[in-house]
């Protein structure tokens, strides 16, 4: 089932079918963590809306963005993973319960008011609150700048962890940072 953007052909689907798919879809902003310590609602838009209730995904595609607070995620395809839930009663059809996680594909940017972060691929984890970005991986804060192949985030503390699957000095591609020095700072004393 898609739900085509407003562009498109108009689509008129009956009532039913309409309020379970708003009910599957609208349930990650109520669960989602992106912006540390907020119980603001998770705003997402997309250029469009797959829901596969039987898979209890909802994928959002083309030009994807969360937004929570201050905080903003985007991606060229954002899916929600839902856990799937048993029956109320025996004979019915299965259901979609809590929020498992959020995977971005394509031109992923995590942008919050301290820091900036660009990578291929990005996957928030529910139950551990944290966000794992791979590939060709560019965190900024200011003017400092970091490059790694992989950056873990807990969102809850703000602590991550820069990874690179090089090693030994003189290797390419290992973890490397450019950090500026606090200009603001006062400067001591000089010493006579």
């Amino acid at each position: 089932m898609k739900i085509l953007p407003a562009a498109g052909p108009r689509t008129i689907l009956p009532a039913l079918l309409l309020s379970g798919l708003l009910a599957v879809a609208s349930l990650a902003p109520a669960q989602a963590q992106l912006a540390a310590g907020s119980n603001a609602p998770v705003d997402i838009t997309a250029d469009e809306l797959e829901v596969l209730n039987s898979r209890c995904l909802a994928i959002w595609k083309g030009s994807a963005e969360a937004l929570q607070d201050h905080s903003r995620l985007r991606a060229d395809v954002l899916t929600i993973r839902y856990a799937a839930a048993r029956p109320a009663r025996t004979g019915a059809e299965p259901t979609c319960g809590e929020l498992q996680g959020l995977d971005a594909q394509g031109s992923v940017y995590y942008v919050t008011p301290a820091q900036r972060v660009r990578s291929n691929a990005a996957v928030y984890d529910a139950a551990s609150d944290t966000i794992t970005m791979t590939g060709d991986v560019v965190a900024a804060q200011g003017q400092n700048v970091l490059r790694g192949e992989r950056l873990v985030i807990q969102v809850a503390t703000g602590e991550a962890k820069m990874e690179t699957s090089a090693r030994g000095a003189g290797t390419p591609g290992r973890v490397r940072g450019v950090f500026y020095p606090n200009q603001t700072q006062a400067q001591p004393a000089p010493q006579r």
